[in-house]
């Protein structure tokens, strides 16, 4: 497999522009310190784009960093266990309208 086809390489490609999007979509949202963990929201959006619809990825990312952002506001919880939260239970809904019905 020449190593341009070599998943390592892709997804390395891939995470490459992402990282230097949302780098620079912090600066320009004056937000700076604030830490996104790309590959945990990329496997989230792709487990709503799949479950759900293809649409939902974005619309379920935005519901996560939301609900992040007002628990670490009020002083709820920090953004790292405000984010978690969110996550976990973003997955559990998922998982369940994964499961056939009964």
């Amino acid at each position: 497999m020449p190593e341009a086809d070599s998943p390592q390489h892709t997804e390395h490609s891939i995470h490459e522009p992402i990282a230097q999007w949302v780098d620079e979509l912090i600066r320009h949202l004056e937000i700076q310190g604030t830490n996104v963990d790309i590959d945990e929201l990329l496997k989230v959006a792709g487990e709503a784009a799949h479950t759900v619809v293809r649409p939902a990825a974005p619309v379920t990312t935005f519901l996560i960093g939301y609900v992040t952002g007002l628990a670490e506001a009020s002083g709820q919880a920090d953004y790292q266990k405000a984010f978690t939260a969110a996550t976990q239970l973003t997955r559990k809904l998922l998982e369940q309208r994964s499961q056939p019905a009964e």
